[in-house]
């Protein structure tokens, strides 16, 4: 097959408002040793990217973003072993690489999954970034199995990360799964997804007290400034929060009278510090078997067309807006 040498993509070169976004053309990029090149069908938009574009500065120069994917291989590096050209494969990456808002993106095998084949690409699109963080909360930074109980408090349940977690928790552990919303469509999102039980997260103490009257032990948290002493009354003695925003001066301190724990999760950790670890590619490799097998679903909600500027800075803007259930995906026609 033969390759382009240049392809459109949408970039940024100073931080803003979504309109900051525009369409150019840039290289494409050449495999290294252990990298896919993968033909982007869709990708999909995710807080990280907000929170980039609107105060990350590149200093004048475009900057890709986008951290997820799903297409197909059209070349590999020569100490591939996991992947061939024509695999479809679905991808977050890396934030310290170019991002996937192009016709073609650079992706570590080591980070990257066999796509779910009863799939479209918008569909897969919308997976691997949150499925990532969800799966590691669960499974790495509490440590659970099938054979775990207790009550997890899932906060912005019905955002992209918190609809991942209700599902994996809900199939593979023994947990009670308590989503936390504030709009009548989200509770009936989150109960499709699995929830046990949904609360208002505006009433969150004496909602938690309703349906979990000993407390949680486990609570996620997405949003967590101003949270923290809320979270310390609704919790178990030896409970844990896991976190993956980035509150300023957060104050954790009201967690030790009853030995609670804060862990913070950070889906990017491995490629940035232990990129040799292939953790993540068969964490998305089991997810694919697991969609295929009908036990868990894809998030997507919204599906934009074509990939451009225009289009992602509607995807940006309905994701800022902090409103949106489930994912949004932009996919090539």
């Amino acid at each position: 097959m033969s390759l382009p040498s240049r392809m459109p993509a949408v970039a940024y070169s100073s931080p803003g408002s979504p309109d900051v976004l525009t369409d150019v053309e840039l290289d494409v990029p050449s495999p290294g040793a252990h990298d896919l090149l993968v033909e982007v069908r869709a990708v999909s938009v995710n807080p990280v990217d907000v929170k980039l574009r609107g105060g990350a500065d590149p200093g004048g120069q475009p900057r890709v973003l986008g951290f997820d994917a799903a297409g197909t291989v059209v070349a590999v590096g020569e100490a591939v072993t996991a992947f061939a050209v024509g695999d479809a494969v679905y991808h977050a990456g890396s934030i310290a690489r170019p991002g996937s808002n192009g016709a073609y993106h650079l992706v570590d095998e080591r980070i990257a999954g066999h796509a779910p084949a009863s799939l479209d690409w918008a569909e897969a699109a919308a997976l691997p970034l949150t499925t990532i963080t969800a799966w590691e909360t669960l499974f790495e930074r509490w440590a659970l199995t099938r054979e775990s109980t207790g009550t997890l408090l899932v906060m912005g349940a019905a955002g992209g990360v918190g609809s991942m977690l209700v599902q994996l928790a809900r199939q593979l552990t023994g947990l009670t799964v308590v989503a936390a919303v504030s709009r009548p469509e989200a509770a009936e999102w989150v109960r499709g997804l699995g929830a046990h039980e949904v609360v208002d997260r505006r009433d969150l103490v004496a909602e938690v007290a309703r349906v979990a009257p000993g407390g949680v032990r486990y609570v996620f948290s997405p949003y967590s400034a101003g949270m923290v002493e809320t979270f310390a009354r609704v919790m178990t003695v030896g409970g844990s929060v896991v976190a993956i925003d980035e509150p300023e001066g957060l104050d954790t301190l009201p967690l030790k009278e009853r030995s609670q724990g804060w862990h913070w999760e950070f889906m990017f950790s491995r490629p940035l510090h232990d990129p040799e670890s292939t953790a993540q590619r068969e964490l998305l490799d089991e997810v694919a078997r697991l969609v295929d097998a009908g036990v868990l679903r894809t998030t997507l909600t919204a599906r934009l067309s074509p990939v451009d500027a225009a289009t992602l800075a509607e995807a940006h803007r309905r994701v800022e807006s902090s409103s949106t259930i489930g994912k949004v995906v932009v996919a090539r026609p």
